[in-house]
């Protein structure tokens, strides 16, 4: 059956391309991004079958009157995912207050806003699933990335608490958890810190690092990854995209586990006084 969605970050990367594949698959689409002149080859081609909405999803007003203006005019919501967002590259020591502010009020509160607002019209349906897109990062953590971690790492504990809070109304909860993917989110979206010169040999190692460059999948290859999320009757709380996320995580909680080991009787040694 033909499956609604509300779309955030639709006018490149991963957003731009699960619209497309929905709307080929015979979906309907909200989709929305600052720009939405980015969507016209999309109305062109698909007609009705797509709503554009221009949307900024830091202004929580704005992102309610979207998700209601994308249920009144197809009639319900199937599928929101929460995808808008950007990357900082910054030190921690080198992150502003504004920057950081930046961060969260997109990555964090963006989502927050639009799954507030979709939770009531869900909840009156009886059913829906919110996808939430964190990152390899949400589980994860690396130098010069420290403030968009943080962001991501908040979006998982929220939309863990999520799950457990909407099940008994039919509301699913996805976190999709990406590698790296040949998208703008580490060149023209991303935002950069002013370096300090403390850091400046580690700067100049990720740099001459990122020159060998690897292997990355373009968005389209995650079509029918989150088809098969959205189409499943139980859904996973959290999945990883590409070999190489699957392979981050595996290594980071390996890690995790033996270190929880090996101080075990430290931690069990706070129980009594």
């Amino acid at each position: 059956m033909s499956k609604t969605w509300f779309i955030t970050g639709t006018s490149r990367g991963f957003g731009r391309s699960w619209t497309e594949a929905a709307l080929e698959r015979g979906d309907k689409v909200a989709a929305t991004a600052r720009d939405t002149d980015t969507l016209k080859d999309l109305v062109g081609r698909f007609g009705d079958a797509i709503l554009p909405i221009q949307l900024d999803v830091t202004d929580r007003s704005a992102a309610f009157a979207a998700v209601e203006q994308a249920h009144a005019h197809f009639g319900g919501l199937d599928i929101v995912v929460n995808n808008a967002g950007y990357g900082h590259f910054g030190f921690v020591e080198e992150i502003t207050e504004a920057e950081a502010r930046a961060q969260l009020e997109t990555n964090v509160f963006g989502a927050l806003w639009v799954t507030q607002a979709a939770i009531p019209l869900m909840r009156a349906q009886g059913a829906g699933h919110i996808v939430q897109i964190s990152s390899i990062g949400g589980v994860a953590a690396f130098p010069a990335l420290g403030i968009y971690h943080a962001s991501k790492w908040a979006l998982e504990g929220l939309s863990e608490a999520l799950a457990q809070e909407v099940a008994s109304f039919g509301i699913k909860i996805t976190v999709i958890e990406p590698g790296g993917y040949a998208t703008d989110w580490g060149t023209s979206s991303a935002v950069r810190s002013e370096q300090l010169p403390a850091y400046r040999p580690m700067h100049d190692a990720r740099a001459e690092q990122a020159k060998q460059g690897y292997h990355t999948p373009g968005p389209e290859t995650t079509n029918q990854a989150l088809f098969a999320v959205v189409d499943s009757d139980n859904p996973p709380l959290r999945l990883l995209l590409s070999s190489q996320a699957y392979d981050i995580a595996q290594g980071v909680y390996a890690q995790r586990l033996q270190t929880w080991s090996d101080w075990e009787a430290t931690s069990r040694s706070a129980d009594d006084a």
